[in-house]
């Protein structure tokens, strides 16, 4: 006998948990335009070697509306970092984890067995269904034509929409990593293709801010290695003096405005942990195309300088110009994650840079305050473990972002967390009104230090680099087109919880909003908050009721 039930998108299955275990959601109600998911559970009730082979049936007026994928299981070596866990994960031994979102194709088999799986439903009504309730039934059909289970809900949809996002979110977009897993050439037609594709998932999901590689990314680089060139801007060296081929720049800046990506988080201008060195720039030289810097040039040499001079102000005048003032949709980078051993060198790469791109924001991931203190970065991007002191500064227009050293106490969204740890990060970015979230990892397909690709279906952990999780959330797909893993739609679902909360806002005022938002609760901040599921599906429903009441 097949059993089903329909719960939460929090809810993680793993093979080895049963239907009865699973709590059943409740009452499901969204806004016009947001991204509803749920999820439905399926085993069999009596453990025998044979197995039913079935279809799904689906059932509904929202039936257009509904993404229908398969949650698959992915193996992690990895999971936790041993020794730097607490008490809110899932599971810290190796295994397999539920996280990649396998599309339902037309006639296709769901193989049930003794194992617990689960579907997942996105509602996706975009704003173009009226407000209403509506029903959706879901059943197992044999074979044989016979319903071996069928579960059902109703979806009421508010006549009501998210505001826009006004939270910039970046997670870095690894155009080599597309170019080397489907083995096409850097900006080939192909790779363009593919680059647009990968584009539009994560706007789909909340981005709006993308890293643009004006240059090769520095990033993740072993010392003296270089990744595949992607540097957009073409450059001809005659002694010292470069012209700017910015042709490809422009076919960025309009595909981006095409997909709807609206901030360009330019690449590094000098090497991570410490800017000692300089980027990997290619150019041609006598006819000849030859890499001009590198791990072999000084970050603050005269020669990198002079190329600086003239490289950013042509930029940035072909933004402005050519591109219809996009330079004003630029926020650039020093170096990432620079620590107080590197204050004074990123000082003096800081004095240098700074009236190069005056007028224009600069951002880096560093956690030390002494950096913003001393003038040295415009928009600090402080850990969530290291986000106080800059909290208490009153930082205007704060950032903030996570990687794998987030993992103790903070929001964060490891195969091995629960979702709710994922989802709740976006009820704080509300509380504390941050301007600007960033995350290294959108489509990382590389060991540590890149030193050779990994296969993301089979090596989750870039071979022991980081936990599962950390490194990318989507998968490459078929066709150079991407496929979804359950933690970037649970990782959307809490930026819709944000932008829901500054609807309420708007309606009711900040004061109420944080009432509701704290109601029963202790003060919520980056390092507590409440972990149960319940506490955010209930502060969506209350959320929902307060403004229908409104509309």
């Amino acid at each position: 006998m097949l059993r089903a039930k329909i719960i939460s998108s929090l809810e993680k299955c793993f093979l080895d948990e049963t239907v009865p275990s699973k709590k059943a959601l409740g009452a499901i109600s969204m806004l016009k335009n947001e991204r509803y998911s749920f999820q439905v559970c399926y085993d069999r009730s009596e453990r025998v070697d044979a197995k039913v082979i079935v279809h799904l049936n689906v059932e509904s007026p929202l039936a257009d509306c509904l993404k229908i994928t398969k949650v698959q299981q992915i193996p992690s070596a990895m999971p936790v970092y041993q020794n730097r866990i607490d008490d809110n994960y899932l599971c810290t031994k190796p295994g397999l984890f539920p996280d990649l979102l396998d599309p339902i194709r037309e006639n296709d088999r769901l193989v049930t067995d003794n194992n617990l799986h689960a579907l997942w439903i996105e509602v996706v009504p975009d704003g173009k269904v009226d407000a209403g309730v509506y029903p959706i039934k879901l059943s197992f059909v044999s074979e044989g034509g016979a319903v071996e289970a069928a579960v059902e809900t109703e979806v009421e949809i508010i006549n009501a929409e998210l505001p826009k996002q006004e939270m910039l979110l970046t997670q870095w977009f690894y155009t080599d990593c597309l170019m080397q897993y489907y083995n096409v050439e850097a900006w080939s037609e192909k790779h363009w293709e593919i680059i647009e594709n990968f584009m539009v998932s994560a706007k789909e999901y909340g981005q709006n801010m993308i890293l643009t590689p004006l240059l090769t990314p520095e990033l993740d680089t072993y010392v003296g290695g270089y990744r595949p060139t992607t540097q957009l801007v073409g450059i001809v060296k005659e002694g010292d003096k470069y012209t700017f081929d910015f042709s490809n720049v422009g076919r960025w800046v309009d595909l981006c405005d095409k997909v709807g990506i609206e901030a360009f988080e330019i690449c590094h201008f000098y090497s991570q942990w410490g800017a000692k060195a300089c980027p990997k720039v290619v150019a041609t030289v006598d006819g000849e195309e030859k890499r001009i810097f590198g791990w072999d040039t000084e970050a603050a040499g005269d020669d990198y300088k002079n190329f600086l001079t003239q490289l950013i102000p042509a930029f940035i005048q072909y933004m402005k110009e050519e591109k219809n003032g996009a330079d004003k949709r630029c926020w650039f980078h020093l170096s990432d994650e620079p620590n107080e051993k590197h204050l004074e060198q990123y000082k003096l790469l800081s004095e240098f840079l700074l009236p190069l791109i005056k007028g224009y924001p600069m951002i880096d991931a560093l956690s030390k305050y002494a950096f913003y203190e001393q003038g040295l970065v415009d928009h600090p991007v402080p850990g969530t473990n290291h986000i106080e002191p800059f909290l208490e500064h009153n930082v205007p227009e704060l950032w903030t972002y996570y990687c794998c050293s987030q993992c103790v106490d903070v929001s964060n969204r490891f195969f091995s967390m629960p979702s709710a740890r994922n989802r709740i990060l976006g009820l704080q970015l509300y509380k504390y009104n941050i301007y600007g979230f960033l995350q290294w990892g959108f489509n990382f397909y590389n060991n540590q230090y890149s030193y050779a690709t990994i296969n993301p279906y089979v090596c989750t952990d870039g071979e022991g680099f980081v936990p599962s999780g950390d490194n990318f959330v989507v998968y490459p797909g078929e066709n150079g087109k991407p496929l979804s893993s359950l933690r970037q739609v649970v990782f959307n679902e809490g930026l819709q919880d944000m932008r829901a909360l500054k609807l309420l806002e708007s309606l009711y005022g900040r004061e109420k909003a944080m009432e509701v938002l704290e109601e029963g609760i202790e003060p919520i901040t980056f390092k507590s908050y409440p972990h149960e599921d319940e506490f955010i599906l209930n502060l969506r429903r209350r959320i929902n009721a307060l403004i229908k009441a409104k509309v």
